[in-house]
């Protein structure tokens, strides 16, 4: 079995909203979590948890987000451990997907 990879921490999470302005300023006013970026063509909006950079709140409004995705995590890993994550997937059994939903077999970094 190939050596696992190192999970650090939780880096974000989405939720899908009915009203993405509403669920902005309760985010923002009511529980303090600044806004990192607002993306209003893609129905979405992104708020920092803790320190900028450190860990991050998705939301999106009811169809605007890729893959009809409902919920979203993401892991805090090492780069290294990115990058090896879709051959350890392999090595496992099972098959990456991109973020349309289409098989990968590395990762796909700029």
């Amino acid at each position: 079995m190939p050596r696992r990879v190192s999970v650090r921490g939780l880096f974000e999470t989405h939720l899908t909203v009915s009203d993405l302005d509403r669920s902005v300023t309760f985010y923002r006013d009511v529980v303090g979590l600044p806004v990192a970026l607002e993306v209003p063509e893609r129905g979405a909006a992104f708020h920092w948890i803790g320190k900028a950079g450190q860990a991050m709140l998705g939301l999106w409004s009811i169809g605007s987000a890729p893959m009809n995705m409902q919920l979203h995590i993401a892991f805090d890993m090492a780069l290294a451990d990115v990058l090896a994550a879709p051959a350890h997937l392999l090595a496992s059994g099972i098959q990456p997907l991109s973020f349309y939903g289409e098989p990968a077999s590395g990762c796909l970094l700029p």
